[in-house]
């Protein structure tokens, strides 16, 4: 049978979607990357904020089509179902099998019985355990997800009532992934959890993410090795020396702040103050000049005045982060914040995020500008049409989120590899270098 995936939302997500097509090809059935050739298609659904629900919803409706033709199962999973899965049944008949993420253990059970097949594979019975991986994110990097779950309680936040409390996997299963990705010749490991800088506190009492950063740096083949989603309040001296100190380690942090204000951040059960992440960016620059620090923002969170915004404004300015992403709060079910009575309303929470954007753009492009005439390491992703321009990454940049390189060279270039090249321009978001 050809089997489709799709997959939405999270890295983290697109982890299991992952393991999941490893299963299928590990039991012969063959994988297709077109809907139309699909015999059965299954959709791994987000349901972290309102937009992400909406695009879930529509990627079902337009998979459902291919019903018309050639498909005779459709498979929904993941997060969206976790919420919703007896409105789902009901809204879509169309769709032949839905499982929670919470019954991922009996997943394959589930699909055999679909199928109508029965193989018996009990070790697949759970999930987290799962070896078999086809890795979709190209050649050069894969993602290495280190726990799942969340036990921080954010006010806005959905996650610890889809995912639970943070469950972090066993260092030497972590290691033992990482050893197998570079055997794979991945070049670029990219370790992410919903909190990173907690990984550890849940199964071994302590955070353990900077000893696990250190086994890891002990792998030969790997070249860049950098973690994401790391929460200001656990950032600590060690990890900074960590990261300062080890060649493998990016100097490259992000931090998901939210704000800056103090009443909005007590509103969110934030764990940081506005005092502490001005401090930790200070420190973070002064012990690493060539750091790169990217936040993301809510703007619009129920109470949010306009003293609160115009702060957020002044800090965003004053901080000139070399990357931001923002989002408009979204009211989500079940969350204590949607139970605040002072909601914002749509229109200003729009304005408030374009407000932000466009501060970060000029900031973006301004400190892009100091890097032209130096030189700076790249790895080498694809090839435009025109034969002569390539595009890569530095390390100051995470494949999907933020800015590429494009590299003019008359050389032929080996996609994944590393060369130097001089920055000679910059657009908003992205470098523009020759070849040295």
């Amino acid at each position: 049978m050809k089997i489709g995936f799709v997959s939405l939302g999270c890295s983290k997500n697109l982890v299991d979607t992952e393991k999941l097509i490893g299963i299928f090809k590990t039991n012969e059935y063959e994988i297709v990357n077109e809907p139309k050739e699909a015999e059965a298609i299954v959709i791994n659904t987000c349901g972290f904020i309102e937009s992400a629900k909406e695009e879930a919803i529509n990627t079902i409706l337009e998979m459902a089509e291919y019903k018309k033709k050639k498909c005779k199962y459709l498979i929904v999973m993941g997060c969206l179902v976790e919420r919703y899965k007896e409105e789902l049944e009901k809204a879509l008949p169309e769709v032949d099998l839905f499982v929670k993420y919470s019954e991922y253990n009996s997943l394959w059970k589930q699909i055999e019985k679909l199928f109508k097949e029965n193989k018996n594979l009990e070790k697949y019975n759970n999930f987290d355990d799962v070896e078999e991986r086809v890795v979709s994110t190209g050649n050069n990097f894969a993602y290495l997800k280190i726990a799942d779950g969340c036990s921080n309680r954010c006010t806005y936040c959905a996650i610890p009532y889809i995912r639970g409390p943070q469950i972090s996997r066993k260092k030497e299963d972590i290691i033992k992934e990482a050893q197998k990705l570079a055997k794979q010749d991945y070049k670029e490991l990219i370790l992410i959890a919903q909190d990173t800088t907690k990984y550890g506190t849940d199964i071994y009492g302590k955070p353990m993410l900077t000893k696990l950063l250190k086994e890891i740096c002990k792998i030969d083949g790997i070249k860049w090795i950098r973690f994401l989603y790391a929460y200001p309040e656990t950032i600590t001296d060690e990890l900074i020396q960590l990261v300062k100190n080890e060649d493998k380690i990016c100097k490259y942090f992000d931090i998901p702040i939210q704000h800056i204000s103090d009443t909005v951040l007590k509103r969110m059960n934030r764990q940081s103050d506005g005092r502490s992440i001005r401090s930790l960016i200070q420190k973070l620059r002064k012990e690493i000049p060539e750091v790169v620090i990217r936040t993301t923002l809510m703007v619009g969170f129920p109470g949010e005045t306009k003293e609160d915004f115009a702060e957020l404004c002044e800090f965003v300015k004053e901080a000139k982060f070399d990357k931001l992403g923002c989002f408009a709060y979204s009211k989500e079910d079940g969350t204590p914040a949607a139970r605040i009575k002072e909601q914002i309303h749509p229109m200003t929470k729009k304005s408030r995020y374009n407000k932000i954007m466009s501060l970060q753009q000029e900031i973006s492009k301004e400190n892009l500008q100091k890097q032209i005439g130096r030189e700076v390491e790249i790895l080498v992703e694809d090839k435009l049409f025109d034969g002569k321009t390539y595009i890569g990454r530095t390390y100051m940049d995470v494949p999907d989120i933020d800015g590429v390189v494009y590299l003019n060279t008359n050389e032929d270039l080996q996609i994944g590899s590393f060369v130097k090249g001089k920055v000679i321009d910059v657009s908003n978001y992205d470098l523009i270098c020759e070849k040295n």
